[in-house]
């Protein structure tokens, strides 16, 4: 729909993403959500990593015609230095080195720019470009508040300690952090994650506003710690905008998905999936699945073995071995294909999610009031799982299996916790409740709409000062 015509001196906003669908995802539906308020244009970058970061940028511009696109091709860089690193965080290093082409780029191929929001990642190399462009910028956290207020202190944490390596980390006015549930890469001083964490870490208090996809009640601990400056002195405003509603496109995951869970009674299935990024083991997808084979629940399971998606070609009756689905063909369906999330936790049929505790799944099976079984698998996902278990929208088996470590959880250990969830109606209220209050923050009136309301605001009287 094109925009009204009070639309046409209205604020104009672009947003800098940078790669992975993780962080795709929620800047796609600030976007949206900005488009009924404002001016919105969208930075694409190419090539992608993935084949689902390209078909869903293509479909959010073809469902959204008021999102300008940006289109910009990424030159071709020698990371030979960087061996064996995760390709979205090489993606990450890319775009940071290509800053000042891409911000000449959006000067040059759009209309005047009122604000940038840009992503973590790349913050500490758009950020002084922007600023000295006299650009406002914003910064999109995508993760959870607990997570923005660990990487708030922690460049602090290592200009003060004394020792080598990681210990607890004491986030001043909050919570103490164990440096098991610290990501994994940052215990390697000189891991190109580390060196980002800690540079686009330095920079978060120079930016004019930093927004969150939580919201208030969810968080409130972290988001008043972070507001009052006890995390950061100075630490900027903190805008709380989750649950950022999903986009409204066509639906194009598996066919049979739907249809089934049609025919499933409320609240009796468990959804499994793992995020799009994370690869269990050989070992640990079999064990997983004689889990739930043998917890007796019914369950709709997406399973991963590759962190790219081109590269996930292991055939799954190969992997779950002989007689897996004839076993469990009456109650479960398991794919490799990608469903959307949303529209499996919104069904009436799902109870209960088995889940990495990835920032976007923890905000959607809050807006949904689904309880969680929570299992960290890496990066921010321990922190996250803080206020999974805090707000009771789910539980965390702290003891099972984490980035590196070689242990299997076993499908006895997975079964019982399977079973502990389902059959916990008191998580089960709880979680609803969670449901109730994400959906409030969201709608008009709400916090978390009335923040995007205010940030738009404040870009007009900006222009008119």
């Amino acid at each position: 729909m094109p925009l009204q015509e009070n639309m046409l001196n209205a604020p104009h906003v672009v947003l800098i993403p940078s790669a992975g669908m993780g962080h795709l995802t929620p800047f796609s539906r600030l976007a949206a959500s900005l488009s009924s308020l404002c001016k919105v244009s969208m930075v694409s970058i190419s090539p992608t990593v993935s084949s689902a970061e390209s078909r869903h940028l293509s479909d959010m511009f073809s469902a959204y015609p008021d999102i300008d696109p940006i289109h910009f091709q990424l030159p071709h860089y020698d990371l030979s230095d960087h061996p064996d690193t995760d390709p979205f965080l090489l993606r990450w290093e890319m775009i940071g080195r290509s800053a000042s082409e891409i911000l000449n780029h959006i000067t040059k191929s759009t209309i005047p720019v009122s604000a940038l929001v840009i992503d973590i990642p790349i913050a500490a190399k758009f950020l002084p470009l922007a600023k000295s462009l006299g650009i406002p910028c914003y910064l999109m956290f995508i993760s959870t508040a607990a997570m923005l207020s660990f990487l708030a202190y922690f460049p602090t944490y290592c200009d003060l300690k004394t020792t080598p390596g990681l210990g607890n980390v004491d986030i001043p006015g909050l919570r103490t952090v164990p440096a098991a549930s610290i990501p994994g890469a940052l215990h390697d001083p000189k891991h190109l994650f580390t060196q980002l964490f800690i540079e686009n870490g330095r920079m978060l208090l120079k930016f004019d506003s930093v927004f969150v996809n939580t919201f208030e009640s969810f968080e409130k601990d972290s988001l008043a710690a972070l507001r009052e400056g006890r995390v950061q002195p100075g630490f900027p405003p903190v805008i709380a905008v989750g649950p950022l509603m999903p986009l409204k496109m066509p639906i194009s995951g598996t066919s049979e998905v739907f249809p089934w869970l049609d025919k499933q009674s409320a609240n009796s299935v468990v959804y499994v999936n793992f995020g799009n990024r994370t690869a269990m083991s050989k070992d640990q997808i079999q064990a997983l699945g004689f889990g739930l084979e043998t917890s007796g629940c019914r369950f709709l399971w997406v399973v991963k073995t590759a962190v790219v998606d081109a590269q996930d070609v292991v055939e799954l009756d190969e992997l779950l071995g002989e007689g897996f689905f004839e076993r469990v063909e009456d109650r479960a369906i398991v794919t490799k294909s990608w469903v959307d999330q949303d529209e499996v936790l919104r069904h009436k049929a799902v109870g209960g999610f088995l889940s990495h505790s990835g920032s976007n799944s923890v905000i959607e099976a809050a807006m949904h009031g689904v309880r969680m079984l929570a299992w960290p698998m890496g990066g921010d996902q321990r922190i996250n799982a803080v206020p999974v278990v805090k707000s009771r929208l789910g539980m965390w088996p702290e003891n099972w299996s984490w980035q590196g470590d070689e242990k299997i959880v076993t499908g006895e250990e997975i079964a019982e916790k399977v079973k502990e969830m389902m059959a916990d109606e008191g998580l089960m209220v709880t979680a609803h409740s969670v449901g109730e209050e994400a959906r409030r923050a969201a709608a008009p009136g709400g916090t978390s709409y009335e923040g995007l309301l205010e940030f738009v605001q404040k870009l007009k009287e900006l222009a008119n000062s």
